[in-house]
C-alpha cells in the first residue's frame, strides 16, 4: 500500500465517474424527470447514489486499486512532461566518475533484482504492493545519487586547493605585519585584509573536508539501508511492510537532504530537479549511452 493514498475526494470522484455508474445515474435521473413523481423519485435516486458511493469507497480493495491507478497515471504524466526530467537524470548519471557511476548502477540493479525475486516468491497482491513501493525506493536512490555528485564536487575542490599553501600565506602575511613597513596605515590595512581572506579560505577548506567526510559516511549508511530493505522484501510476509519500512528510512534522511541543499553551489545541476525522477522504471539504455 502506498504511504499516502489518493484521498477521499479522489476515491469518490473515481467511483462516481465509473462509466456504468454514470449510465445508471443519468438514466435514472432522466426516468425520474419523465415520471409523474419527479419530486419523490429524484431524492430516492440521490440517496441510492450516496449509499453506493459510500459502500464502494469503504472497500480497501477499491481504494488500493485507485491508489495503484493514480500512481500509474502520475508515472505516465511524468514521462510525458517531458524529456527534461529524463535528460537531467541522464546528464547527472553521465557526469559521475566511472567508479561512482558503477556504484550507483550496481545499487539500482540490486534493487531491481530483489524486487523481481520478491515478486516471484510472493503472491499477486504482494507483487502489486512491491510495485507501489517504487516511488519510495526512487527517493532513496535519488538521495544516494545526489550524494555521489556532492562527493565528486567536494573531492574536486579539495584536490584543487592546497591546505599547506594557504597556511604558508597566512604565516607570510603575519610576518609582514610585524615588519616596520606595516606600521604605515595603508600597508597595515591591506595586510590585515589579506590575512582575513586567507583565514576565510582555510575555513572553507576545513568545512569542505568535514562535508566530504559526512557525505562518505552517509553514502555508506544509505547504501546499506537500501540493500537491507530490498533484500528483506524477499522474506517479507506482510506485503505492505516493505513500503512502511522504506517510508521510515526516507523520513530519517531529512537531515541528509538538508545537508545536500547546503551544497547547492556544488550540486546545482542536481538541485534543478526537486522531485525524485523515476529511477527504477527509467529506460537505462538511454542513460548508458
Amino acid at each position: 500500500m502506498m504511504a499516502h493514498g489518493a484521498g477521499m475526494v479522489e476515491y469518490l470522484k473515481r467511483a462516481f465517474l465509473y462509466r456504468w455508474n454514470l449510465l445508471l445515474f443519468f438514466g435514472g435521473a432522466a426516468a425520474s424527470a419523465l415520471s409523474p413523481w419527479p419530486d419523490a423519485l429524484f431524492p430516492l435516486l440521490l440517496a441510492a447514489e450516496i449509499a453506493y458511493l459510500g459502500s464502494l469507497v469503504s472497500r480497501p480493495k477499491f481504494r488500493d486499486a485507485i491508489d495503484a491507478q493514480v500512481h500509474k497515471e502520475a508515472q505516465q504524466s511524468g514521462a510525458r512532461q517531458g524529456t527534461v526530467g529524463g535528460e537531467s537524470l541522464i546528464e547527472i548519471v553521465n557526469s559521475l566518475t566511472p567508479a561512482s557511476r558503477q556504484r550507483f548502477e550496481a545499487l539500482r540493479l540490486r534493487c531491481l533484482e530483489m524486487k523481481s525475486i520478491a515478486r516471484g516468491v510472493g503472491s499477486q497482491s504482494a507483487s502489486s504492493s512491491e510495485d507501489l513501493s517504487t516511488p519510495a525506493l526512487d527517493r532513496l536512490l535519488w538521495i544516494f545519487l545526489r550524494l555521489l555528485v556532492s562527493q565528486q564536487g567536494l573531492d574536486r575542490f579539495l584536490r584543487s586547493t592546497n591546505d599547506a599553501e594557504i597556511r604558508a600565506r597566512i604565516e607570510e602575511v603575519k610576518t609582514k605585519l610585524n615588519s616596520p613597513a606595516a606600521q604605515e596605515e595603508r600597508f597595515k590595512h591591506s595586510l590585515e585584509d589579506s590575512a582575513a581572506v586567507q583565514e576565510l579560505r582555510l575555513q572553507n577548506y576545513k568545512k569542505a573536508g568535514e562535508n566530504a567526510e559526512f557525505v562518505r559516511v552517509e553514502l555508506d549508511r544509505i547504501e546499506a539501508k537500501i540493500q537491507a530493505l530490498v533484500e528483506s522484501s524477499v522474506n517479507r510476509q506482510d506485503p505492505n511492510e516493505l513500503s512502511s519500512q522504506i517510508e521510515g528510512v526516507t523520513a530519517s534522511v531529512q537531515s541528509t537532504e538538508a545537508a545536500i541543499r547546503e551544497l547547492q553551489q556544488i550540486t546545482g545541476v542536481v538541485d534543478q530537479m526537486q522531485e525524485p525522477p523515476a529511477i527504477l522504471d527509467a529506460d537505462w539504455r538511454k542513460v548508458a549511452q
